[in-house]
C-alpha cells in the first residue's frame, strides 16, 4: 500500500456558502468565500455560483499545509 500525502479534499478548496433570506431552490442568491484565500464572490443564480466555483478551481493557490 502506498501512502499519498496529497489530501483528496485539500484545504485550499474549502468554502463557506452563505445564502440570503430571499434564496429559493430556483433562485439562489448569496456569497461564496474561500477559507484559505478569503476571496468572496456574490452570486445571484445557481449558474453564477457554479461559475464562481469553477473560476476558483482554475486559480492555482498553494496549500499552506503541504510542504
Amino acid at each position: 500500500m502506498t501512502f499519498n500525502p496529497e489530501s483528496k479534499y485539500p484545504t485550499r478548496r474549502a468554502y463557506v456558502l452563505k445564502l440570503t433570506n430571499e434564496a429559493k431552490p430556483d433562485s439562489l442568491t448569496g456569497r461564496l468565500e474561500n477559507l484559505v484565500t478569503g476571496r468572496q464572490r456574490q452570486f445571484t443564480s445557481g449558474d453564477e455560483l457554479l461559475a464562481s466555483l469553477a473560476s476558483d478551481v482554475d486559480t492555482t493557490v498553494p496549500d499552506p499545509q503541504v510542504e
